[in-house]
């Protein structure tokens, strides 16, 4: 657990995991936070833990008997987010049968997190931030106003000041959302708690299951902490998993049981250090060849699964394919 050793601990800190100063300093802004109705925007990479920060955000305030509404952006189909967002009335369009609540009117008194926020589509921004200046909206079909009081927490693994400039994302809504900005670290940035979480998540797996308790062994330990974990806590949570499921009886797991060198060499990470030519390069080219070399690669070794593909690069199937569909659009245009 977050080693913070002076005074008693919230329970909300028992969430996140760590003893590193990057996780202290998450730790802090939501202490001082988790009390106000201030909009927060949680940025970082896939699978760093932006859920798990929201989740600890919410405990930490007054609204932590309300609810805690998360709604992944990417998971719907466009047509259909207005909807879950907002909910509709019956008539509103084909298949709407009867009055529906959304997303928003369930977190009232509580908390909605809009995770993936950056890809949400340019109609549906705006009326995102006409609910967090009025706190109100429409259901989709209707005409009357609802008040709604939900503290909005959202997270994003893009470059937003990036799609502001590329037309994808309203200014005025970014300020509206940054208010208070956590970044939550990547696992490398953070090695000193690879111990801590890897110990953590072997206790969580085998209570879990049902299974005796399981320790790990000094080189399983060295093995986990050497490696760089591009899919940061996310896949060091699923490797524990896997080697947990696959240990059988023993009791003790060792490095044998974390075959990481392989998955190194699955994300397609060069053997040798890119030569930069004395004419220069085209960065931004150069960046998405790399990346659609490895979206390829995956999706080769895995004959198509995009499941699969996501599991193994340590993504979500949402961030993959929609990684997948930017690639595609900018190597047409090109």
């Amino acid at each position: 657990m977050s080693a913070i050793t002076s005074g008693a601990r919230a329970g909300w800190e028992d969430l996140l995991t760590g003893e590193s100063s990057e996780i202290r300093q998450v730790l802090h802004i939501i202490r001082m936070v988790g009390p106000r109705r201030a909009t927060v925007l949680i940025t970082g990479e896939t699978g760093a833990g932006k859920e798990v920060a929201a989740r600890a955000l919410h405990l930490a305030g007054p609204r932590s008997r309300g609810p805690f509404v998360a709604v992944n952006c990417t998971a719907l189909p466009e047509h259909l987010l207005e909807s879950e967002l907002f909910g509709h009335v019956r008539g509103a369009f084909t298949g709407a049968v009867q009055n529906r609540a959304g997303r928003f009117e369930q977190a009232h008194g509580g908390a909605i997190f809009l995770d993936e926020i950056g890809d949400l589509p340019l109609d549906l921004q705006a009326k995102l931030l006409r609910v967090i200046q009025e706190r109100e909206f429409q259901r989709l079909g209707s005409s009357e106003t609802i008040r709604v009081d939900a503290r909005v927490i959202a997270a994003t693994n893009c470059d937003l000041e990036r799609r502001i400039e590329e037309g994808k994302f309203r200014e005025d809504l970014f300020y509206r959302l940054n208010v208070v900005p956590i970044v939550m670290p990547p696992l490398r940035r953070r090695p000193s708690d690879i111990p801590l979480l890897a110990r953590h998540f072997v206790e969580a797996v085998c209570r879990a299951e049902g299974v005796s308790p399981k320790t790990l062994t000094a080189d399983a330990i060295d093995r986990l902490s050497a490696y760089p974990w591009p899919g940061n806590v996310r896949e060091l949570e699923n490797a524990i998993e896997m080697a947990v499921a696959l240990s059988g009886d023993r009791a003790v797991l060792g490095a044998t049981d974390f075959p990481l060198a392989t998955r190194t060499r699955l994300t397609g990470a060069p053997a040798a250090p890119l030569s930069l030519p004395d004419c220069g390069m085209n960065y931004e080219q150069t960046v998405a060849s790399i990346e659609r070399n490895i979206l390829r690669h995956a999706l080769a070794r895995t004959g198509g699964n995009k499941k699969a593909a996501a599991e193994l690069l340590g993504l979500k199937r949402t961030t993959l394919c929609a990684k997948v569909r930017t690639l595609e659009a900018a190597a047409a245009g090109a």
